[in-house]
């Protein structure tokens, strides 16, 4: 292999590096996903903590929300929930994980907290600013917004909304999964009814049949009888 191969593998190989090395530094940020996210409409927003430090476990995770008019935690076990709204329009503004005692997310693992809420405000991005508290009493505020192509030190966990599709879907309340249930409900209800109508139907039916068939032949049997006769 000639020199210039080998320069060139081994910067190859050092580009290789530090791109999975800035990988994993982007990965180590608090981040939010929500697929299928429109603007004006209801989402499950899924907020991924790692544990940066290695000596000290997470114990607390608060998120800042825009004044959402909903905003449901689900159960996480070890984990207690509480939403905050504004005194005075009701809209939730932050939500808080707090850890059980002897319950923390440890040095080199993550913990996913999730929550469905909306309506998702009418713009293209929406930041998150999250606070992270570890169990040797540090905070990490996670609340620097990127300007450009530059990436802040402790970026906001920012999400970016679909253009509402027109469709209808994730603009009524969160009620409307609960509604859809009811609806299909009764529509089993009512197909259930159908059902049992029909086998009653059939087996009616069935018995004339039988009583039909042994109708014609005791008129047989008469038949044959006055002919004997």
């Amino acid at each position: 292999m000639s020199q210039f191969s080998r320069r060139a593998l081994v910067g190859a190989a050092a580009t290789t590096a530090l791109m999975l090395a800035g990988t994993g530094l982007a990965s180590a940020h608090v981040s939010v996903v929500a697929p299928g996210a429109e603007q004006g409409g209801y989402s499950v927003l899924t907020f991924r903590v790692p544990t940066e430090s290695e000596t000290a476990g997470t114990t607390a995770v608060t998120v800042e929300l825009p004044g959402l008019r909903s905003a449901r935690t689900e159960p996480l076990p070890g984990w207690t929930a509480t939403v905050e709204k504004d005194p005075e329009s009701q809209l939730v503004t932050s939500v808080t994980w707090t850890a059980e005692p002897d319950v923390q997310v440890g040095p080199g693992q993550f913990q996913q907290f999730v929550l469905s809420a909306g309506p998702l405000p009418e713009d293209e991005e929406i930041a998150f600013p999250a606070i992270q508290t570890y169990s040797d009493g540090e905070v990490v505020a996670w609340d620097q917004i990127a300007t450009g192509d530059a990436e802040p030190e402790r970026p906001a966990p920012t999400l970016t909304l679909a253009a509402s599709s027109g469709d209808g879907h994730g603009h009524g309340t969160d009620d409307s999964a609960a509604t859809s249930t009811a609806t299909d409900t009764g529509q089993a209800g009512g197909a259930a009814e159908t059902t049992a109508t029909d086998t009653t139907a059939r087996w009616l039916g069935g018995v004339g049949l039988v009583l039909g068939a042994l109708g014609a032949a005791l008129g047989l049997g008469a038949v044959i009888r006055g002919r004997r006769a």
